[in-house]
């Protein structure tokens, strides 16, 4: 070789190596950006907020959370509700009064931080020895919980109806009403919720405690009033072009030994979806005994009907389904994917 061509290959192997750090950079896929951490929600309260076997109005609440494309985390010391219930986490202690709640809350709120409350409390102090100290028993727990959370949403609702004790409910909720309002005028984060209207006197078995019915209208006040305060449950995750479909459940119908539910598919997108793919758990013991608007297999997923799979953007579709079992009927929450 030549001595100018060897020195023209030293030039090009020194240019090389010293390039090759700037190229090895090059070549590093950045992570993407973390997802936005969910927004922490504390469902506060007695045997109303933790709701027995059927998960209260946590389940409901929950699902309609995620329908809006809400990313929320319920937190808490209690877990309670259905298996299939994605987050069953909360402080709703069975019994309790607003003085017990009072004695732990400092400690609840210094463990899991929750960024918005939902307290439903007052309920157990109606048939107590001093139902008529509850307003300020109530006040004074409000104060502790924005002393000790400043930047917390605090929704404080007026108890749901007690059949036996309805005159007491009611002077209890005409006299914590004005309270919180000044609470509020004074720039403290809270929030009046009327709850007493929403949940009728037949919805309540036992006179005190909701049924499924019950505790879906409870989840509906709760989620309106959620949507009507900015930050409080996030902001919804916007549609994207060609992203998946949404579905969102419920029972239209139960009888012993059966349920009826109905599932509607949606397309947030800007996109037409071409095809779509539902899966959702039933309770133990349930099974799928009839569907229509899809195809039903394994436990349980639901592909689109021939009819049915386009979806316009912002259009949707509904499949129903008949099954047949035993326990508390309930649809967990459905995943919908769509190619």
């Amino acid at each position: 070789m030549s001595s100018p061509l060897k020195a023209l290959c030293g030039v090009l192997v020194a240019v090389l190596l010293t390039a090759t750090p700037a190229l090895a950079d090059q070549s590093i896929v950045e992570e993407p950006a973390a997802l936005a951490d969910p927004v922490r929600v504390m469902p506060l309260g007695d045997s109303i907020t933790q709701g027995g076997s059927i998960g209260g109005y946590r389940l409901d609440l929950g699902t309609k959370l995620r329908a809006a494309g809400r990313t929320v985390d319920f937190v808490g010391s209690l877990s309670d509700g259905p298996s299939s219930m994605p987050d069953r986490n909360h402080e709703g202690h069975p019994g309790w009064t607003i003085a017990q709640i009072d004695a732990n809350v400092v400690n609840w709120l210094r463990t899991y931080t929750p960024r918005t409350i939902l307290l439903h409390i007052g309920t157990n102090d109606m048939y107590g020895s001093d139902p008529a100290g509850a307003p300020r028993r109530l006040s004074a727990l409000v104060d502790k919980i924005t002393a000790q959370a400043p930047s917390a949403e605090v929704f404080v609702s007026t108890i749901i109806p007690i059949r036996f004790a309805d005159a007491t409910v009611r002077n209890y909720n005409a006299a914590i009403v004005p309270l919180l309002r000044a609470k509020a005028a004074a720039g403290k984060r809270v929030h009046v919720v009327d709850m007493y209207p929403a949940v009728p006197v037949s919805d309540l078995p036992d006179g005190i405690h909701p049924n499924a019915a019950g505790y879906s209208k409870m989840a509906a006040v709760w989620f309106n009033a959620l949507s009507s305060v900015p930050g409080s449950i996030g902001d919804p995750n916007p549609p994207q072009p060609g992203g998946p479909c949404t579905a969102t459940p419920v029972v239209t119908g139960s009888w012993n030994g059966g349920f009826q539910g109905e599932v509607t598919v949606a397309n947030p997108t800007a996109s037409t979806i071409t095809g779509w793919t539902v899966r959702f758990t039933l309770p133990g013991g349930y099974t799928v005994t009839q569907i229509w608007g899809g195809t039903a297999s394994g436990s349980v997923t639901v592909t689109n009907a021939l009819y049915n799979g386009t979806i316009n953007p912002s259009g949707s579709t509904t499949f129903g389904f008949l099954a047949s079992g035993s326990g508390t009927p309930s649809i967990g929450a459905p995943t919908c994917s769509s190619p």
